[in-house]
């Protein structure tokens, strides 16, 4: 069992310690401490996870390949078991995230090429590492996220304006209520999620002060030139071409409520190639809802 108190909370794994079975690793990352999974031997496969998840979103996954992959999950910092340090101490902003990405890899010292997995809010920090080291990178899974700015067919969610522009509201609500993660839980999958599943995705966001990461990953979304994390957007959605097709592949559920089907298509326009696996009856949390043939489309996709 995982147990560690963040900013005065008991965070543990009870009551969920079955599905997520793994030992805790922590490495000292740009002045905070980064929580992680390192399960397996082999090739490595770095799992990148977004907002208001943790690593524990990859558990099937890295159960599922840890057997011959070296499979890595980590943390970010403000989420899962990793510090969650305030506003003052901690810059939470795409570049932050990258470097500390960045920083995990070499720490971990990994000599091979690395696939990525990711997803949502970790795609857009997976990929914006990938491409200031595309000579480090062996394949990518890409699964409801971004790669771009919004597609222009593509509005920006009022539930995210209101979290973004709307402090006045979003601040007790997000901090106070939880209300990004535990919404989460009825939005972001079709399946009904058990309680223990419930428990383990929210967790580690379990005090005001330990759902810092959940706004401001929201206020972080670049939406005009004046927003700090633009230019960073602005290049990876430039350098996306330099990633080669056929190292890539898609999973999707159609049913996102944010990264719908108009972000695919997005994906697919720049890569009309790369194989691409729509699942209709899936939603944003894909791996809850199609948790085993994801993993044998990936399992054939890494081999």
């Amino acid at each position: 069992m995982v147990t560690r108190v963040i900013n005065g909370q008991l965070t543990s794994t009870k009551g969920f310690e079955d599905l997520y079975p793994f030992e805790p690793h922590y490495a000292h990352i740009n002045g905070h401490q980064m929580h992680y999974v390192d399960q397996g031997k082999g090739a490595p496969v770095l799992m990148v996870h977004g907002n208001p998840t943790w690593s524990f979103y990859f558990r099937h996954l890295i159960r599922g390949l840890s057997g011959r992959f070296r499979t890595i999950a980590p943390d970010h910092i403000g989420c899962g078991f990793s510090d969650k340090p305030s506003a003052k101490t901690y810059d939470y902003t795409l570049d932050q995230r990258v470097a500390d990405l960045d920083a995990l890899i070499r720490r971990l010292d990994i000599n091979e090429k690395i696939s990525l997995i990711v997803h949502d809010w970790g795609g857009m920090i997976g990929l914006a590492w990938a491409l200031d080291n595309l000579d480090r990178v062996d394949k990518i899974v890409i699964t409801n996220t971004s790669g771009f700015f919004l597609p222009a067919s593509k509005g920006f969610p009022a539930a995210l304006w209101i979290i973004k522009y709307l402090a006045p509201l979003a601040v007790p609500a997000v901090l106070g209520a939880n209300i990004f993660a535990r919404g989460a839980l009825y939005l972001a999958a079709e399946t009904r999620l058990s309680q223990s599943v419930k428990k383990g995705l929210v967790a580690p966001y379990n005090s005001w002060q330990n759902r810092i990461a959940t706004l401001k990953f929201v206020q972080d979304i670049p939406i005009t030139a004046k927003d700090r994390s633009y230019a960073r957007v602005r290049k990876v959605d430039q350098g996306l071409c330099a990633l080669d097709p056929d190292r890539l592949m898609f999973l999707w559920g159609t049913r996102d409520f944010v990264f719908d089907i108009h972000f695919l298509e997005e994906f697919k326009n720049r890569f009309p190639r790369t194989s691409a696996h729509v699942f209709e009856d899936a939603g944003h949390y894909l791996f809850e809802d199609k948790p085993d043939p994801c993993l044998k489309l990936i399992q054939k996709f890494l081999s």
